[in-house]
């Protein structure tokens, strides 16, 4: 995710040195729109689709179309490691890149899940499950978007890779030993989602908490400031 999440895009990250004197600063100091970080995640968002009619044709139980969709959503979770890190090490946050990030993000996990449960090989109450804690904690950032930003905790990273695993091995047409294990390995991605989403909420509340508290001390300081200035202004014309 250029993202999240997470997402990776959102972040902040130090110009690095010019590298090729004037070419190479010009290189750095124009992070528009069309940067390396910003189209590797339009191509996941393009991705989104394809994965989609890969999954699901032949009635998506053809192993060799389920194979060729694992592929395009391995392509997709390697490109959301890919345009943060880059993001992030050569100043290519954009505005875009923050919003599409997440979004990228959640398209391909979502249509993963939707899709699977609709195949019937994921029961319904995991895609909810997961679906709800990403809807809600993406709702989360905006209200504490103001106050601050949470970074990736470890256990979200943990999350992040272990629900990538999961749906990846559902998507392959699995059987035997393996088939019992994306099980579990699933129940474990559930359990990460359930607590890393908990914890975000409770950094969320602290943060706005904190946040407002310092805005009404700012906003005390700065009316005591302006009473300040009006005596002054008051004891200068006597």
């Amino acid at each position: 995710m250029t993202g999240a999440p997470a997402s990776a895009a959102g972040g902040s990250g130090a110009t690095p040195a010019p590298r090729g004197g004037k070419l190479g600063a010009a290189a750095v100091n124009q992070a528009g729109l069309w940067n390396i970080a910003n189209i590797l995640t339009m191509a996941r968002l393009l991705l989104v689709p394809g994965f989609v009619v890969l999954l699901l044709h032949d009635g998506g139980y053809d192993p060799v179309w389920r194979s060729f969709a694992w592929a395009a959503f391995a392509v997709a979770m390697i490109t959301d490691v890919f345009d943060g890190h880059l993001a992030r090490a050569y100043n290519l946050v954009t505005d875009f890149g923050k919003i599409a990030d997440p979004i990228a993000d959640k398209a391909i996990m979502g249509a993963a899940l939707i899709c699977l449960s609709w195949l019937g090989d994921l029961p319904w109450w995991i895609t909810g499950v997961i679906l709800f804690r990403e809807l809600g904690i993406t709702l989360m950032r905006f209200w504490v978007i103001r106050h601050s930003v949470i970074p990736a905790s470890r256990g979200g990273k943990m999350k992040t890779l272990a629900q990538g695993v999961a749906v990846g091995m559902y998507v392959l047409a699995l059987t035997g030993p393996l088939a019992t294990l994306r099980f579990w390995v699933m129940m474990v991605a559930v359990v990460l989602t359930v607590v890393t989403g908990l914890d975000y909420v409770r950094q969320a509340v602290v943060l706005r908490r904190h946040g407002i508290e310092a805005e009404r001390a700012a906003d005390m300081e700065a009316a005591g400031e302006s009473a300040a200035d009006t005596r002054s202004a008051a004891e200068a014309e006597r």
